[in-house]
Protein backbone atom coordinates (compact mmCIF):
# COMPACT_ATOMS: atom_id res chain seq x y z
CA UNK A 1 0.00 0.00 0.00
CA UNK A 2 1.40 3.40 -0.94
CA UNK A 3 0.46 6.93 -1.77
CA UNK A 4 2.40 8.83 -4.41
CA UNK A 5 3.63 12.41 -4.08
CA UNK A 6 4.36 13.91 -7.49
CA UNK A 7 6.41 17.10 -7.68
CA UNK A 8 6.13 18.70 -11.12
CA UNK A 9 9.24 20.77 -11.86
CA UNK A 10 10.20 21.51 -8.26
CA UNK A 11 12.62 24.42 -7.88
CA UNK A 12 13.79 24.60 -4.26
CA UNK A 13 16.01 21.77 -2.97
CA UNK A 14 15.06 22.00 0.74
CA UNK A 15 11.35 21.62 -0.10
CA UNK A 16 12.03 18.46 -2.09
CA UNK A 17 14.34 17.18 0.65
CA UNK A 18 11.66 17.74 3.30
CA UNK A 19 9.04 15.99 1.17
CA UNK A 20 11.44 13.09 0.59
CA UNK A 21 11.84 12.77 4.34
CA UNK A 22 8.05 12.62 4.76
CA UNK A 23 7.82 10.00 2.01
CA UNK A 24 10.45 7.88 3.76
CA UNK A 25 8.61 8.14 7.07
CA UNK A 26 5.25 7.18 5.53
CA UNK A 27 6.28 4.59 2.91
CA UNK A 28 5.05 6.93 0.17
CA UNK A 29 6.56 7.06 -3.30
CA UNK A 30 8.16 10.31 -4.49
CA UNK A 31 7.97 11.22 -8.17
CA UNK A 32 10.07 14.08 -9.54
CA UNK A 33 9.02 15.46 -12.91
CA UNK A 34 11.75 17.23 -14.85
CA UNK A 35 13.03 19.78 -15.44
CA UNK A 36 14.17 20.16 -11.85
CA UNK A 37 15.46 23.46 -10.52
CA UNK A 38 18.43 21.66 -8.93
CA UNK A 39 20.58 18.59 -9.23
CA UNK A 40 19.39 15.49 -7.40
CA UNK A 41 22.80 15.29 -5.76
CA UNK A 42 22.53 18.92 -4.62
CA UNK A 43 24.00 19.28 -1.13
CA UNK A 44 21.06 21.26 0.26
CA UNK A 45 18.64 18.64 -1.08
CA UNK A 46 20.50 15.89 0.73
CA UNK A 47 20.83 17.98 3.89
CA UNK A 48 17.07 18.60 4.01
CA UNK A 49 16.39 14.88 3.58
CA UNK A 50 19.05 14.06 6.17
CA UNK A 51 19.93 10.38 6.13
CA UNK A 52 16.51 9.29 4.85
CA UNK A 53 17.38 9.14 1.14
CA UNK A 54 18.16 5.37 1.16
CA UNK A 55 14.61 4.77 2.44
CA UNK A 56 12.78 6.78 -0.20
CA UNK A 57 11.51 5.29 -3.43
CA UNK A 58 12.23 8.11 -5.90
CA UNK A 59 11.17 7.94 -9.53
CA UNK A 60 12.31 10.63 -11.97
CA UNK A 61 10.29 11.39 -15.10
CA UNK A 62 11.61 13.41 -18.07
CA UNK A 63 8.40 15.46 -18.47
CA UNK A 64 4.82 15.80 -17.30
CA UNK A 65 3.65 14.23 -20.58
CA UNK A 66 5.88 11.18 -20.00
CA UNK A 67 4.63 10.85 -16.42
CA UNK A 68 0.98 11.07 -17.52
CA UNK A 69 1.52 8.50 -20.25
CA UNK A 70 3.17 6.06 -17.85
CA UNK A 71 0.43 6.42 -15.22
CA UNK A 72 -2.60 6.83 -17.48
CA UNK A 73 -5.72 5.53 -15.78
CA UNK A 74 -4.44 6.14 -12.25
CA UNK A 75 -6.36 8.37 -9.83
CA UNK A 76 -4.64 11.73 -9.59
CA UNK A 77 -5.43 14.83 -7.58
CA UNK A 78 -3.97 18.19 -8.56
CA UNK A 79 -3.21 20.56 -5.71
CA UNK A 80 -3.87 24.18 -6.64
CA UNK A 81 -5.03 27.30 -4.83
CA UNK A 82 -7.98 27.37 -7.26
CA UNK A 83 -9.04 23.76 -6.62
CA UNK A 84 -12.67 22.67 -7.00
CA UNK A 85 -12.75 20.66 -3.75
CA UNK A 86 -11.15 20.98 -0.37
CA UNK A 87 -8.40 18.39 0.04
CA UNK A 88 -10.35 16.92 2.96
CA UNK A 89 -13.49 16.31 0.84
CA UNK A 90 -11.79 13.65 -1.27
CA UNK A 91 -12.05 9.98 -0.34
CA UNK A 92 -8.48 8.82 -0.86
CA UNK A 93 -7.52 5.31 -1.93
CA UNK A 94 -4.39 3.21 -1.99
CA UNK A 95 -2.08 4.19 -4.87
CA UNK A 96 -3.61 7.67 -5.34
CA UNK A 97 -1.25 10.21 -6.85
CA UNK A 98 -1.06 13.68 -5.31
CA UNK A 99 0.39 16.25 -7.72
CA UNK A 100 2.03 19.53 -6.73
CA UNK A 101 3.53 22.15 -9.03
CA UNK A 102 6.50 24.48 -9.00
CA UNK A 103 6.94 26.74 -6.01
CA UNK A 104 6.77 29.89 -8.14
CA UNK A 105 4.01 28.95 -10.59
CA UNK A 106 2.18 25.81 -9.48
CA UNK A 107 0.96 23.24 -11.98
CA UNK A 108 0.59 24.24 -15.66
CA UNK A 109 -2.65 26.19 -16.17
CA UNK A 110 -3.73 24.16 -19.21
CA UNK A 111 -3.23 20.93 -17.24
CA UNK A 112 -5.38 22.27 -14.39
CA UNK A 113 -8.07 23.50 -16.82
CA UNK A 114 -8.27 20.09 -18.50
CA UNK A 115 -8.63 18.34 -15.11
CA UNK A 116 -10.78 20.70 -13.01
CA UNK A 117 -12.79 17.84 -11.51
CA UNK A 118 -9.59 16.44 -9.98
CA UNK A 119 -8.32 19.67 -8.42
CA UNK A 120 -8.02 20.09 -4.67
CA UNK A 121 -7.12 23.03 -2.47
CA UNK A 122 -6.11 23.75 1.08
CA UNK A 123 -8.31 26.50 2.57
CA UNK A 124 -6.62 29.72 3.57
CA UNK A 125 -7.72 33.17 4.65
CA UNK A 126 -9.18 35.37 1.92
CA UNK A 127 -7.74 38.36 3.78
CA UNK A 128 -4.14 37.34 3.30
CA UNK A 129 -1.56 38.53 0.81
CA UNK A 130 -0.08 35.04 0.62
CA UNK A 131 -0.39 33.27 -2.72
CA UNK A 132 -0.15 29.79 -1.27
CA UNK A 133 1.34 27.63 1.44
CA UNK A 134 4.92 26.35 1.25
CA UNK A 135 5.24 23.33 -1.06
CA UNK A 136 6.60 20.98 1.60
CA UNK A 137 3.88 22.01 4.06
CA UNK A 138 1.16 21.60 1.41
CA UNK A 139 2.36 18.14 0.44
CA UNK A 140 2.39 17.08 4.09
CA UNK A 141 -1.06 18.47 4.80
CA UNK A 142 -2.62 16.52 1.92
CA UNK A 143 -0.49 13.40 2.46
CA UNK A 144 -1.46 13.11 6.10
CA UNK A 145 -5.16 13.59 5.41
CA UNK A 146 -4.98 10.74 2.89
CA UNK A 147 -3.04 8.57 5.35
CA UNK A 148 -5.54 9.37 8.12
CA UNK A 149 -8.42 8.28 5.92
CA UNK A 150 -6.61 5.06 5.06
CA UNK A 151 -5.92 4.29 8.75
CA UNK A 152 -2.18 5.08 8.60
CA UNK A 153 -1.30 1.81 6.82
CA UNK A 154 2.00 0.33 7.91
CA UNK A 155 2.71 3.19 10.31
CA UNK A 156 3.05 3.03 14.08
Amino acid sequence: MALHIVLVEPEIPPNTGNIARSCAATNSVLHLVEPLGFSIDDRSLKRAGLDYWPYVKVLVHPSLAAFLEEYAGRRMFLATTKGEKLFSEVEYRDEDMLLFGRETAGLPRDFIAANRERTIRIPMSANTRLRSFNLANSANIVLFEALRQLGYPGLE
